[in-house]
């Protein structure tokens, strides 16, 4: 497919400015003599129910300025305005559907089984691609078998205002498993941010994709499984995607997340034949000091008497009984 001009998308809705709204991106054709011949790009758009923003996700993705970018758009059944977004913009997306799925997870996967790029992405609804983002990346870094790149993040909030820039700084597997001393290093936090992530099509569908019952951290377990398939991982100074910020999102229940991630991070230490014996043992002892401290610093943020120590089993029946005595 090739992505369209500014001029042939509809009119952007009165008061929207800037990227992507009033400005695109560089065409490649007009830089690269080889831009015929750069690998086909696919992007995969999981929705449901954010039609606030999802004009936005379309709108950045298809004025990438990329000669051969695949666009798709798997909606799990959005009762919003999502659909009607969707039509408004479908003569220049690959595929779109709009159905009941298993989740999020369900509709990348499909995703990546129907899309036919050799390299490709996921672009949440609520999130972006930078301007110039695949345009930039084919001219500057290119496209290696078996490698995993990883850009530059924006942070932006719900308005699309800039919060601040990240790039992750996981260079293997060890790394990856380090939630305290490298996911979450106090810092510099070096987690991987999903959309500054472009990876081989094929290597995710062999590893099986996103896992569907990992319902917070399925991104993390897939770069673990990428890892353990041997791939390498590249980290470029392409600003790439972005990441928006705001109440609605899962991300923001931070201890099921918190448990989530070291319970994904432990299945993949025990599995990961290149760590040896002590260095296992190790890592998974340190997930488990974690979770243990995290839980405990969560609870005495909870109120004042679990600040004061109190225990979940005193505080939590003196907590139903003060809300009974209220109503």
């Amino acid at each position: 497919m090739r992505c369209p001009k500014l001029t042939e998308l509809p009119p952007p809705p009165a008061g929207k400015t800037g990227w992507p709204w009033t400005e695109e991106s560089q065409s490649l054709l007009e830089i690269d003599r080889e831009a015929r011949s750069r690998p086909r790009v696919s992007v995969i758009t999981p929705s449901f129910n954010q039609g606030e923003f999802l004009e936005e996700t379309i709108r950045s993705i298809l004025l990438q300025g990329y000669p051969d970018l695949e666009y798709l758009i798997l909606d799990g059944g959005s009762t919003d305005n999502s659909v009607e977004i969707i039509k408004k913009y479908s003569s220049w997306t690959s595929y779109w559907v709009s159905e009941s799925d298993a989740g999020q997870s369900d509709a990348i996967n499909r995703g990546l089984k129907r899309a036919s790029g050799a390299f490709a992405t996921w672009i949440n609804s609520d999130d972006l691609l930078c301007p110039n983002a695949l345009v930039r990346h084919a001219f500057n870094v290119g496209f290696q078998a078996n490698t995993v790149y990883v850009g530059f993040c924006a942070y932006i909030d719900q308005y699309s205002r800039q919060i601040f820039s990240h790039r992750g700084a996981v260079y293997s597997l060890e790394d990856l498993l380090r939630i305290k001393e490298v996911w979450r290093a106090e810092a510099y936090r070096g987690h991987i941010d999903q959309p500054a992530v472009l990876f081989p099509r094929a290597l995710a569908v062999m590893v099986g994709g996103l896992n569907t019952q990992n319902h917070f951290t399925m991104d993390y377990e897939l770069w673990g499984e990428f890892f353990l398939a041997g791939a390498r991982y590249e980290y470029t100074e392409i600003p790439f995607g972005m990441f928006r910020q705001h109440d609605a999102q899962k991300t923001n229940n931070m201890l099921r997340q918190t448990q989530s991630l070291v319970d994904t991070a432990a299945n993949i230490t025990k599995r990961a034949s290149s760590l040896n014996g002590d260095t296992r043992n190790e890592i998974l002892a340190a997930l488990e000091t974690y979770q243990a401290t995290y839980e405990k610093n969560y609870w005495r943020g909870t109120g004042r008497l679990a600040k004061l120590g109190l225990p979940p089993l005193v505080v939590n029946p003196l907590r139903r009984l003060k809300a009974v005595l209220q109503r």
